[in-house]
């Protein structure tokens, strides 16, 4: 609790005596206090008259470090960047992230995303900062890859124009994560809950990686223009020539926009997960490449 002491002007004020004469001129003191008897009619105790007021309540984020990421950084021409594929579509590009710029407002994003029905949040920036951030070094730990398992991050970004020049995060307009994951032992889809008997091992029959796309969204400017579709598709192909025959992901049961777009692809809703899924009132799709 922080403590605000009152305080008031100096004022002078004129005494008279019972003859009506001026007598004496007593000088108030700046700070009002109030005194208060003790138990001893000899002493006195002065004590300042304060207001308690409550202590700021903004909450406070330990930032972490990012890398000098060069905000005003210009679109780099496609012609200088080095990538194994990308996916043309009107205006746009669909390929991997490359720089540490295009993996911030992927980030970003992401992070606009997922508080996009809460900006009437008193911190909402602030949340969003902090979101981004650790979207940002999780796409990174995720790049380096994990226990084998690869991670992409796939942009959009805007064709260059040879008579506009934009910045990297002008550029970017969508992003989602393909990762190529493997399938635990005696799983048959993603998180599918199994009990392995002891000393039986399963050996399942086909490939045991499959493709798991996350974390897709779009700028809200940009929308409508095909550009989450064409990143599937992307992403979907990418797939493929990874070496997997299935690609899923998981959509809340009320997300009936997501749920459509993904049938459009070519993903189907895996009814053996349902039931297990039904708790968290979400969807696994699959889509067969």
């Amino acid at each position: 609790m922080s403590t605000i002491s009152i305080h008031r002007p100096d004022f002078t004020t004129l005494s008279n005596d019972r003859f009506g004469n001026h007598s004496k001129f007593h000088r108030m003191a700046s700070s009002l206090t109030m005194a208060m008897d003790s138990r001893s009619s000899q002493t006195r105790k002065k004590e300042e008259l304060s207001i308690q007021v409550p202590a700021s309540s903004i909450p406070q984020f330990e930032t972490s470090r990012l890398p000098d990421l060069r905000f005003d950084r210009l679109q780099t021409p496609e012609k200088d960047l080095i990538h194994e594929d990308k996916f043309e579509f009107g205006q746009f590009v669909a390929r991997e992230a490359i720089i540490d710029e295009e993996f911030w407002t992927a980030a970003w994003l992401r992070a606009e995303s997922h508080w996009e029905d809460r900006i009437n949040d008193r911190y909402v920036d602030n949340h969003k900062r902090k979101f981004a951030e650790q979207e940002f070094h999780a796409i990174k730990r995720q790049r380096a890859g994990l226990h084998g398992q690869k991670c992409r991050c796939i942009v959009t970004v805007r064709r260059e124009d040879k008579n506009v020049k934009r910045t990297v995060l002008k550029s970017v307009v969508g992003t989602l994560d393909l990762s190529i994951r493997f399938l635990l032992q005696g799983e048959t889809f993603p998180g599918e809950r199994v009990k392995v008997p002891i000393f039986r091992s399963f050996h399942r029959r086909g490939p045991n990686t499959y493709g798991y796309v996350a974390n897709l969204c779009v700028a809200k400017l940009a929308r409508r223009q095909g550009i989450a579709s064409n990143m599937l598709h992307f992403a979907v192909e990418s797939a493929k020539s990874s070496g997997v025959e299935q690609v899923y992901v998981h959509v809340h049961r009320n997300n009936i926009p997501a749920q459509d777009l993904y049938e459009k692809i070519g993903f189907e809703i895996v009814e053996a997960a349902s039931l297990q899924l039904q708790e968290e009132k979400t969807y696994l799709l699959c889509c067969r490449v």
